[in-house]
């Protein structure tokens, strides 16, 4: 997506072996199998190559290794650069959003923005039409991000509200998990609509309650995403919720996949986050319950069907 309108793109891997078979075959079997990367793309398994020379740092790692992996790659990032966070989490310890994080580890003089909306990898690598949005308090970052990562099949749009849209892409995960479970107990299309709507309900009053614009949540990082992540059979956390409606163990699912589902880590963040704003996330609650406390996930949604009545616009 990024090397055409780059001279250079460097890939740096935490995996000798995975750059190693890329050098080799231009295909990186494990994360994005039978796709050919283009011959500017260079893989890295050196921080210090990787980053020399870079205007543009593209972090998608895990959320639980941003501040070690941060904190590594701190000697060689200058201010000069351009820095974008594409990781949608939250830090379990701090509660931070993933800027936050890289903020508090390098420094306010590094621009940082987010970048987040519905996007699949391997579509994006496919040169599917995609659309996301690009937020930072610095808007001459945004329209940098949105001139240099736009194309023919990749529109930006910009935000000032970076808030909205971190907290949009960590939480559109737990509601995944519910539509995987919804669905893997084949709980049919109304059960699945209305928990996408009540699940962009949840994003949204959470967000507002740490600052953000509810507008924001409507958009492409908020109502987008969650409509993609929910719905779409390559989404991560969409197959963990499908798993647990098939009877797996949270610990069996987890180990069976090399990739990381956010959303897993996300709902215990997300709780404490609720708690102490006195947000109310029942969704999110529930999931919370099918992940730590090993609550069946029918039990879940029983109770989720069950609650008090109450006026649908708060």
């Amino acid at each position: 997506m990024l090397a055409p309108r780059f001279e250079n793109v460097t890939l740096w891997l935490n995996e000798p072996n995975l750059v190693a078979e890329i050098r080799e075959t231009r295909i990186n079997q494990v994360f994005l199998p039978g796709i050919v990367l283009p011959d500017k793309v260079r893989a890295e398994a050196s921080l210090e190559a990787a980053l020399a020379d870079a205007d543009v740092v593209v972090s998608v790692m895990p959320s639980h290794v941003v501040r070690r992996m941060y904190s590594r790659m701190h000697p060689w990032l200058t201010p000069r650069m351009q820095i974008v966070s594409a990781t949608k989490g939250l830090e379990s310890e701090s509660l931070l959003r993933m800027s936050e994080v890289i903020t508090s580890v390098i420094g306010e003089d590094y621009p940082v923005a987010a970048l987040s909306g519905p996007t699949f990898a391997r579509e994006v690598a496919l040169g599917n039409p995609t659309a996301v949005v690009i937020a930072s308090s610095d808007a001459s970052l945004v329209s940098k991000i949105q001139s240099q990562f736009s194309g023919p099949t990749f529109r930006v749009y910009g935000s000032s509200d970076i808030t909205g849209v971190e907290i949009g892409g960590a939480l559109k995960n737990v509601i995944a998990i519910g539509a995987g479970i919804s669905d893997g107990l084949k709980l049919g299309h109304n059960a699945l609509a209305a928990l996408i709507t009540r699940g962009l309900a949840e994003l949204t009053r959470l967000a507002v309650a740490l600052g953000a614009r509810p507008e924001t949540l409507s958009g492409l990082a908020g109502l987008g995403d969650l409509v993609l992540t929910c719905t779409g059979d390559l989404s991560r956390n969409r197959q963990v919720g499908l798993k647990l409606a098939a009877g797996y163990r949270l610990g069996q699912i987890l180990d069976s996949t090399p990739t990381v589902a956010e959303g897993v880590n996300t709902t215990a963040v997300a709780m404490k986050l609720a708690d102490f704003y006195r947000v109310e996330l029942p969704i999110t609650r529930a999931m919370h319950e099918v992940l730590n406390l090993d609550k069946p996930p029918r039990e879940a949604i029983a109770s989720l069907m069950n609650r008090t009545l109450r006026s649908e616009v708060d």
